[in-house]
């Protein structure tokens, strides 16, 4: 008896066998590109000169997280681009929050990266490095199913 075979989806990643978690990331991603996307919008709208910084900044974050996201979802987990996106994230979380700490008149209001993602019970530092985790694991294990070993 011969196991079923899986018929590749438009991105050649197979049925979607031990995709779970990415699910849970790609989902993760999507919540924080609207809520990223949401919070800058008003800032830059309604007082943009107040904090032009803080809110670019914002805005910068917003697009990472949507780029991310679209990014997973048609590359999975071994797409090279959201690996690039994940560490840029990463830096501009690390970047953006050191200066928030180190020099607060700078950002006279906050960002979603401030103090390392303070306002965002700090999932903004920890999602890129569990993302950038589970693909560097992805990689190494090496195919999921049957259609990725194609």
């Amino acid at each position: 008896m011969t196991a079923p075979r899986t018929t590749p989806s438009r991105t050649g990643r197979g049925s979607g066998a031990g995709r779970g978690f990415e699910i849970v990331l790609i989902a993760v991603y999507g919540i924080f590109a609207l809520s990223a996307t949401a919070r800058s919008l008003v800032q830059v709208l309604r007082d943009f000169s107040f904090a032009p910084i803080a809110y670019g900044l914002s805005l910068l974050a917003a697009l990472t997280y949507i780029a991310v996201t679209v990014a997973l979802v048609r590359g999975g987990r071994r797409s090279p681009l959201a690996r690039v996106l994940c560490l840029i994230e990463l830096v501009g979380v690390v970047v953006v929050g050191t200066l928030t700490v180190v020099d607060p008149e700078l950002f006279p209001d906050a960002t979603v990266w401030s103090v390392f993602g303070q306002g965002y019970g700090y999932v903004p530092l920890l999602l890129p490095v569990i993302a950038l985790a589970y693909m560097a694991l992805s990689v190494r294990r090496g195919p999921v199913d049957a259609a990725d070993a194609r």
